[in-house]
């Protein structure tokens, strides 16, 4: 069965199966499961029992994730259920839910059981636990990814809808790319890591695997809130997460260059990602070559430098006490934390800050940047003969992430000839989540046929306002770049209801001014529809000049949106020009006039 959100919906609205028939199938499958995905499991007819209270409660049903059933990587807490983070002797039972989890039950989400993953969340293979090493649901030989490997597994198994994952150095994208699976690695602090056992406690994410966009969506909105007992956790603030190019058809997405992309001797896996360019061109976008080697450096930062220190801050009285009991790898890699000094983490930091700003020349060349999530996939007997340097190599086009405060997911691009998938990830500034989500369901969809409905930004891009300007804005004219310097994008060109009237006021630049006259039927004046970031709207009112303001105005189809609005003082005596349709219109006639009489 598959248990996709509009799968289960379905069969929910049409009485064709209940949560409680779908927790019992997915038990009785579980009972049948060889790969170690799981660490502990909540007893069966306690999440019977969840299911069938559900089923009698008539407002649960209204709830967004309703009797969805879930799993959630052993780093995170689950009320009565033991959290060993990979590790037994770390082992201790929570008495409360993280809040991210506690968020996700009260959206209607069957919690199943907690996973298996790399110890204490340290490693990208998902090999590095005692419970035993997941592997590809694609093929056992090789590696399930990590550290979010139950988790992946999980899902791509259909024995949950959707999963929990945490995320600092790509551990919950990389699992995903090797399952062919959606992976959100949210903006940090916008799910709160309250009940998430620290691994970088400054860089963790709770992460979301799914099969599609539209559920990874569904679960980071019920997810997400501000925890005023999380000191990292953050909300957005408006504009923030403006990204004016998700609902047009035109974007700048950035790749690495031809030299500074590896894939590790993976021929199959580079052919891939030269698709997924040439169909994120075909969605429209453009190709913009930047300088990776920014990234790259921040990304050595993550364990060459002295941010391993989390790890060993994170764990220290255990590992002080009882750190032979750990994995052997994970063990040196947290040890390795010793080698560095309080300078040795402050000349990181100024470091991390110039790469910083280096990185933010490049996002003004691009919009959305598009990497492999690996170079690579390997076996688990290569891991086995080199666990960190392989290990490092996943990490190459993940690691930096985090550190420079950005947003990713990570989608399925296609599949090798040896039918091991290939994927790619988005990668957005600090909360671009969305538009991110919605650009990564446009890819996915264009390649494969996916369930439920495609996600779309709605009649406005995220954390943007729709303006329409009508004379001096119009693309082309000479203030126009007062709309581009804040970053707004076109949407499309359309024209207004028939009751609008269009005056030529004159000035320096020349400008019209639009007025509503009710009961006036009239051609409709041509606007264009601008999708302009929330906090710069401001200032652009600011800008406008008497007698013109801002106020709403209804287009043919019925849509309201700001616009340019006239005072109506001001057309005393000033010529009509509504009969030519729109502003470009008049001043092509009014060109052609002047000619003349020269």
């Amino acid at each position: 069965m598959r248990l996709d959100f509009a799968t289960l919906r379905s069969l929910y609205e049409s009485g064709e199966a209940s949560p409680s028939d779908v927790i019992a199938s997915v038990y009785d499958k579980i009972n049948g499961t060889v790969d170690p995905v799981w660490i502990s499991l909540v007893p069966r007819e306690i999440a019977l029992a969840r299911a069938r209270a559900m089923e009698s409660d008539s407002a649960a049903r209204r709830k967004p994730l309703y009797g969805l059933p879930f799993a959630i990587k052993d780093n995170i807490d689950l009320a009565g259920l033991p959290t060993t983070a990979g590790c037994p002797a770390y082992s201790y039972t929570p008495v409360s839910d993280a809040t991210a989890v506690r968020n996700l039950i009260e959206a209607g989400a069957i919690p199943l059981g907690k996973t298996n993953l790399d110890q204490f969340a340290t490693g990208l293979v998902g090999t590095r636990s005692p419970y035993g090493a997941c592997s590809s649901v694609f093929d056992e030989r090789y590696i399930s990814g990590g550290s979010s490997s139950g988790s992946a597994v999980a899902v791509a198994s259909r024995l949950v809808s959707f999963a929990l994952g945490t995320d600092t150095a790509g551990s919950g994208r990389v699992p995903a790319a090797f399952n062919n699976l959606i992976g959100l690695k949210p903006s940090r602090g916008l799910l709160s890591t309250i009940g998430v056992v620290p691994a970088c406690r400054t860089l963790d994410c709770v992460s979301i695997l799914s099969s599609n966009c539209h559920d990874a969506r569904t679960v980071w909105k019920a997810a997400k809130a501000f925890d005023s007992a999380d000191p990292y956790s953050r909300d957005i603030r408006e504009g923030q997460d403006a990204a004016p190019w998700a609902a047009g058809e035109s974007f700048r997405f950035g790749v690495p260059s031809e030299d500074q992309l590896q894939f590790f001797g993976d021929d199959a896996a580079a052919a891939l990602f030269r698709n997924a360019i040439l169909e994120m061109e075909k969605l429209g976008g453009q190709k913009v070559e930047i300088e990776f080697s920014i990234f790259r450096a921040a990304a050595e930062l993550l364990y060459a430098g002295p941010w391993v220190a989390e790890r060993l801050a994170a764990i220290r009285p255990f590992f002080e006490a009882r750190g032979d009991e750990m994995n052997p790898i994970v063990r040196e890699i947290i040890a390795g934390a010793r080698r560095h000094t309080a300078v040795d983490a402050f000349k990181a930091a100024y470091r991390l800050e110039n790469l910083r700003r280096a990185a933010s020349q490049e996002w003004s060349r691009m919009d959305v940047l598009i990497t492999p999530t690996t170079g690579t996939i390997y076996t688990h007997e290569e891991i086995e003969t080199d666990p960190i340097g392989r290990n490092t190599n996943l990490g190459y086009y993940t690691n930096f992430v985090n550190l420079l405060d950005l947003a990713a997911v990570a989608a399925p691009a296609g599949f090798r000839p040896n039918g091991l998938p290939f994927g790619i990830s988005l990668i957005g500034p600090a909360f671009s989540d969305e538009a991110l989500l919605i650009m990564a369901d446009r890819f996915h969809r264009a390649r494969v046929d996916v369930p439920g409905s495609a996600l779309c930004s709605g009649p406005v891009p995220p954390g943007c306002l729709a303006v329409a300007v009508v004379g001096a804005h119009l693309t082309g004219q000479p203030l126009n770049w007062q709309l581009t310097d804040r970053g707004a994008r076109m949407l499309k060109s359309t024209r207004t209801a028939p009751c609008y009237r269009l005056y030529a006021l004159g000035g320096t630049p020349a400008k019209p001014g639009l007025l509503r006259e009710e009961g006036f039927d009239g051609p409709g004046i041509e606007v264009e529809i601008w999708a302009m970031p929330a906090n710069e709207f401001g200032s652009f009112v600011a800008a406008i000049p008497p007698p013109l303001g801002i106020g709403s105005v209804t287009l043919e189809g019925g849509e309201v949106v700001k616009c340019f609005l006239c005072e109506p003082y001001a057309v005393a005596g000033a010529e009509e020009i509504t009969k030519f349709g729109g502003w470009r219109n008049y001043l092509l006639v009014a060109t052609a006039r002047q000619a003349i009489i020269r």
